[in-house]
């Protein structure tokens, strides 16, 4: 792992939040997305090297719904950056974490991501995303 690529944090207002956010970081977001497969809108602060990633359910079935329902708002994961995310996933599970994709998804701010469930990571949601490329 390279480094902690962001914090995700489960909100139900993304403007409220976006605001509250913005006036904490002395920055606004940078970019808002869509994840249509994962049910979220997602959006993005940065202050310095660190990012934030805000997001927000975009119906009642997403993970993020379902997280808010269960604990409220608040830090939904912590994500590395890694170089190579197949290798990663292998070693993660060759080291007995439990990774809940069998394949690298398409996720939000042009990366592939995977995670790790909370119980194989002392109660923390762990995402691995690696930047996507582009062949021309």
């Amino acid at each position: 792992m390279q480094k902690i690529e962001h914090i995700g944090i489960a909100v139900k207002d993304l403007d409220q939040a976006e605001t509250t956010y913005a006036l904490l970081l002395g920055a606004k977001p940078y970019k808002r997305e869509l994840v249509e497969s994962e049910g979220v809108l997602t959006s993005f602060l940065r202050n310095g090297p660190n990012k934030i990633e805000l997001l927000q359910a975009t119906n009642d079935n997403s993970p993020i719904a379902k997280f808010i329902e269960k604990k409220g708002e608040g830090i939904h994961h912590v994500a590395f950056l890694v170089s190579d995310i197949h290798a990663e996933m292998e070693k993660m599970r060759a080291d007995g974490f439990r990774i809940l994709n069998d394949e690298p998804k398409h996720g939000a701010d042009n990366k592939l991501i995977c995670f790790i469930h909370p119980k194989s990571a002392n109660g923390v949601l762990i995402e691995l995303c690696q930047e996507r490329k582009y062949s021309v």
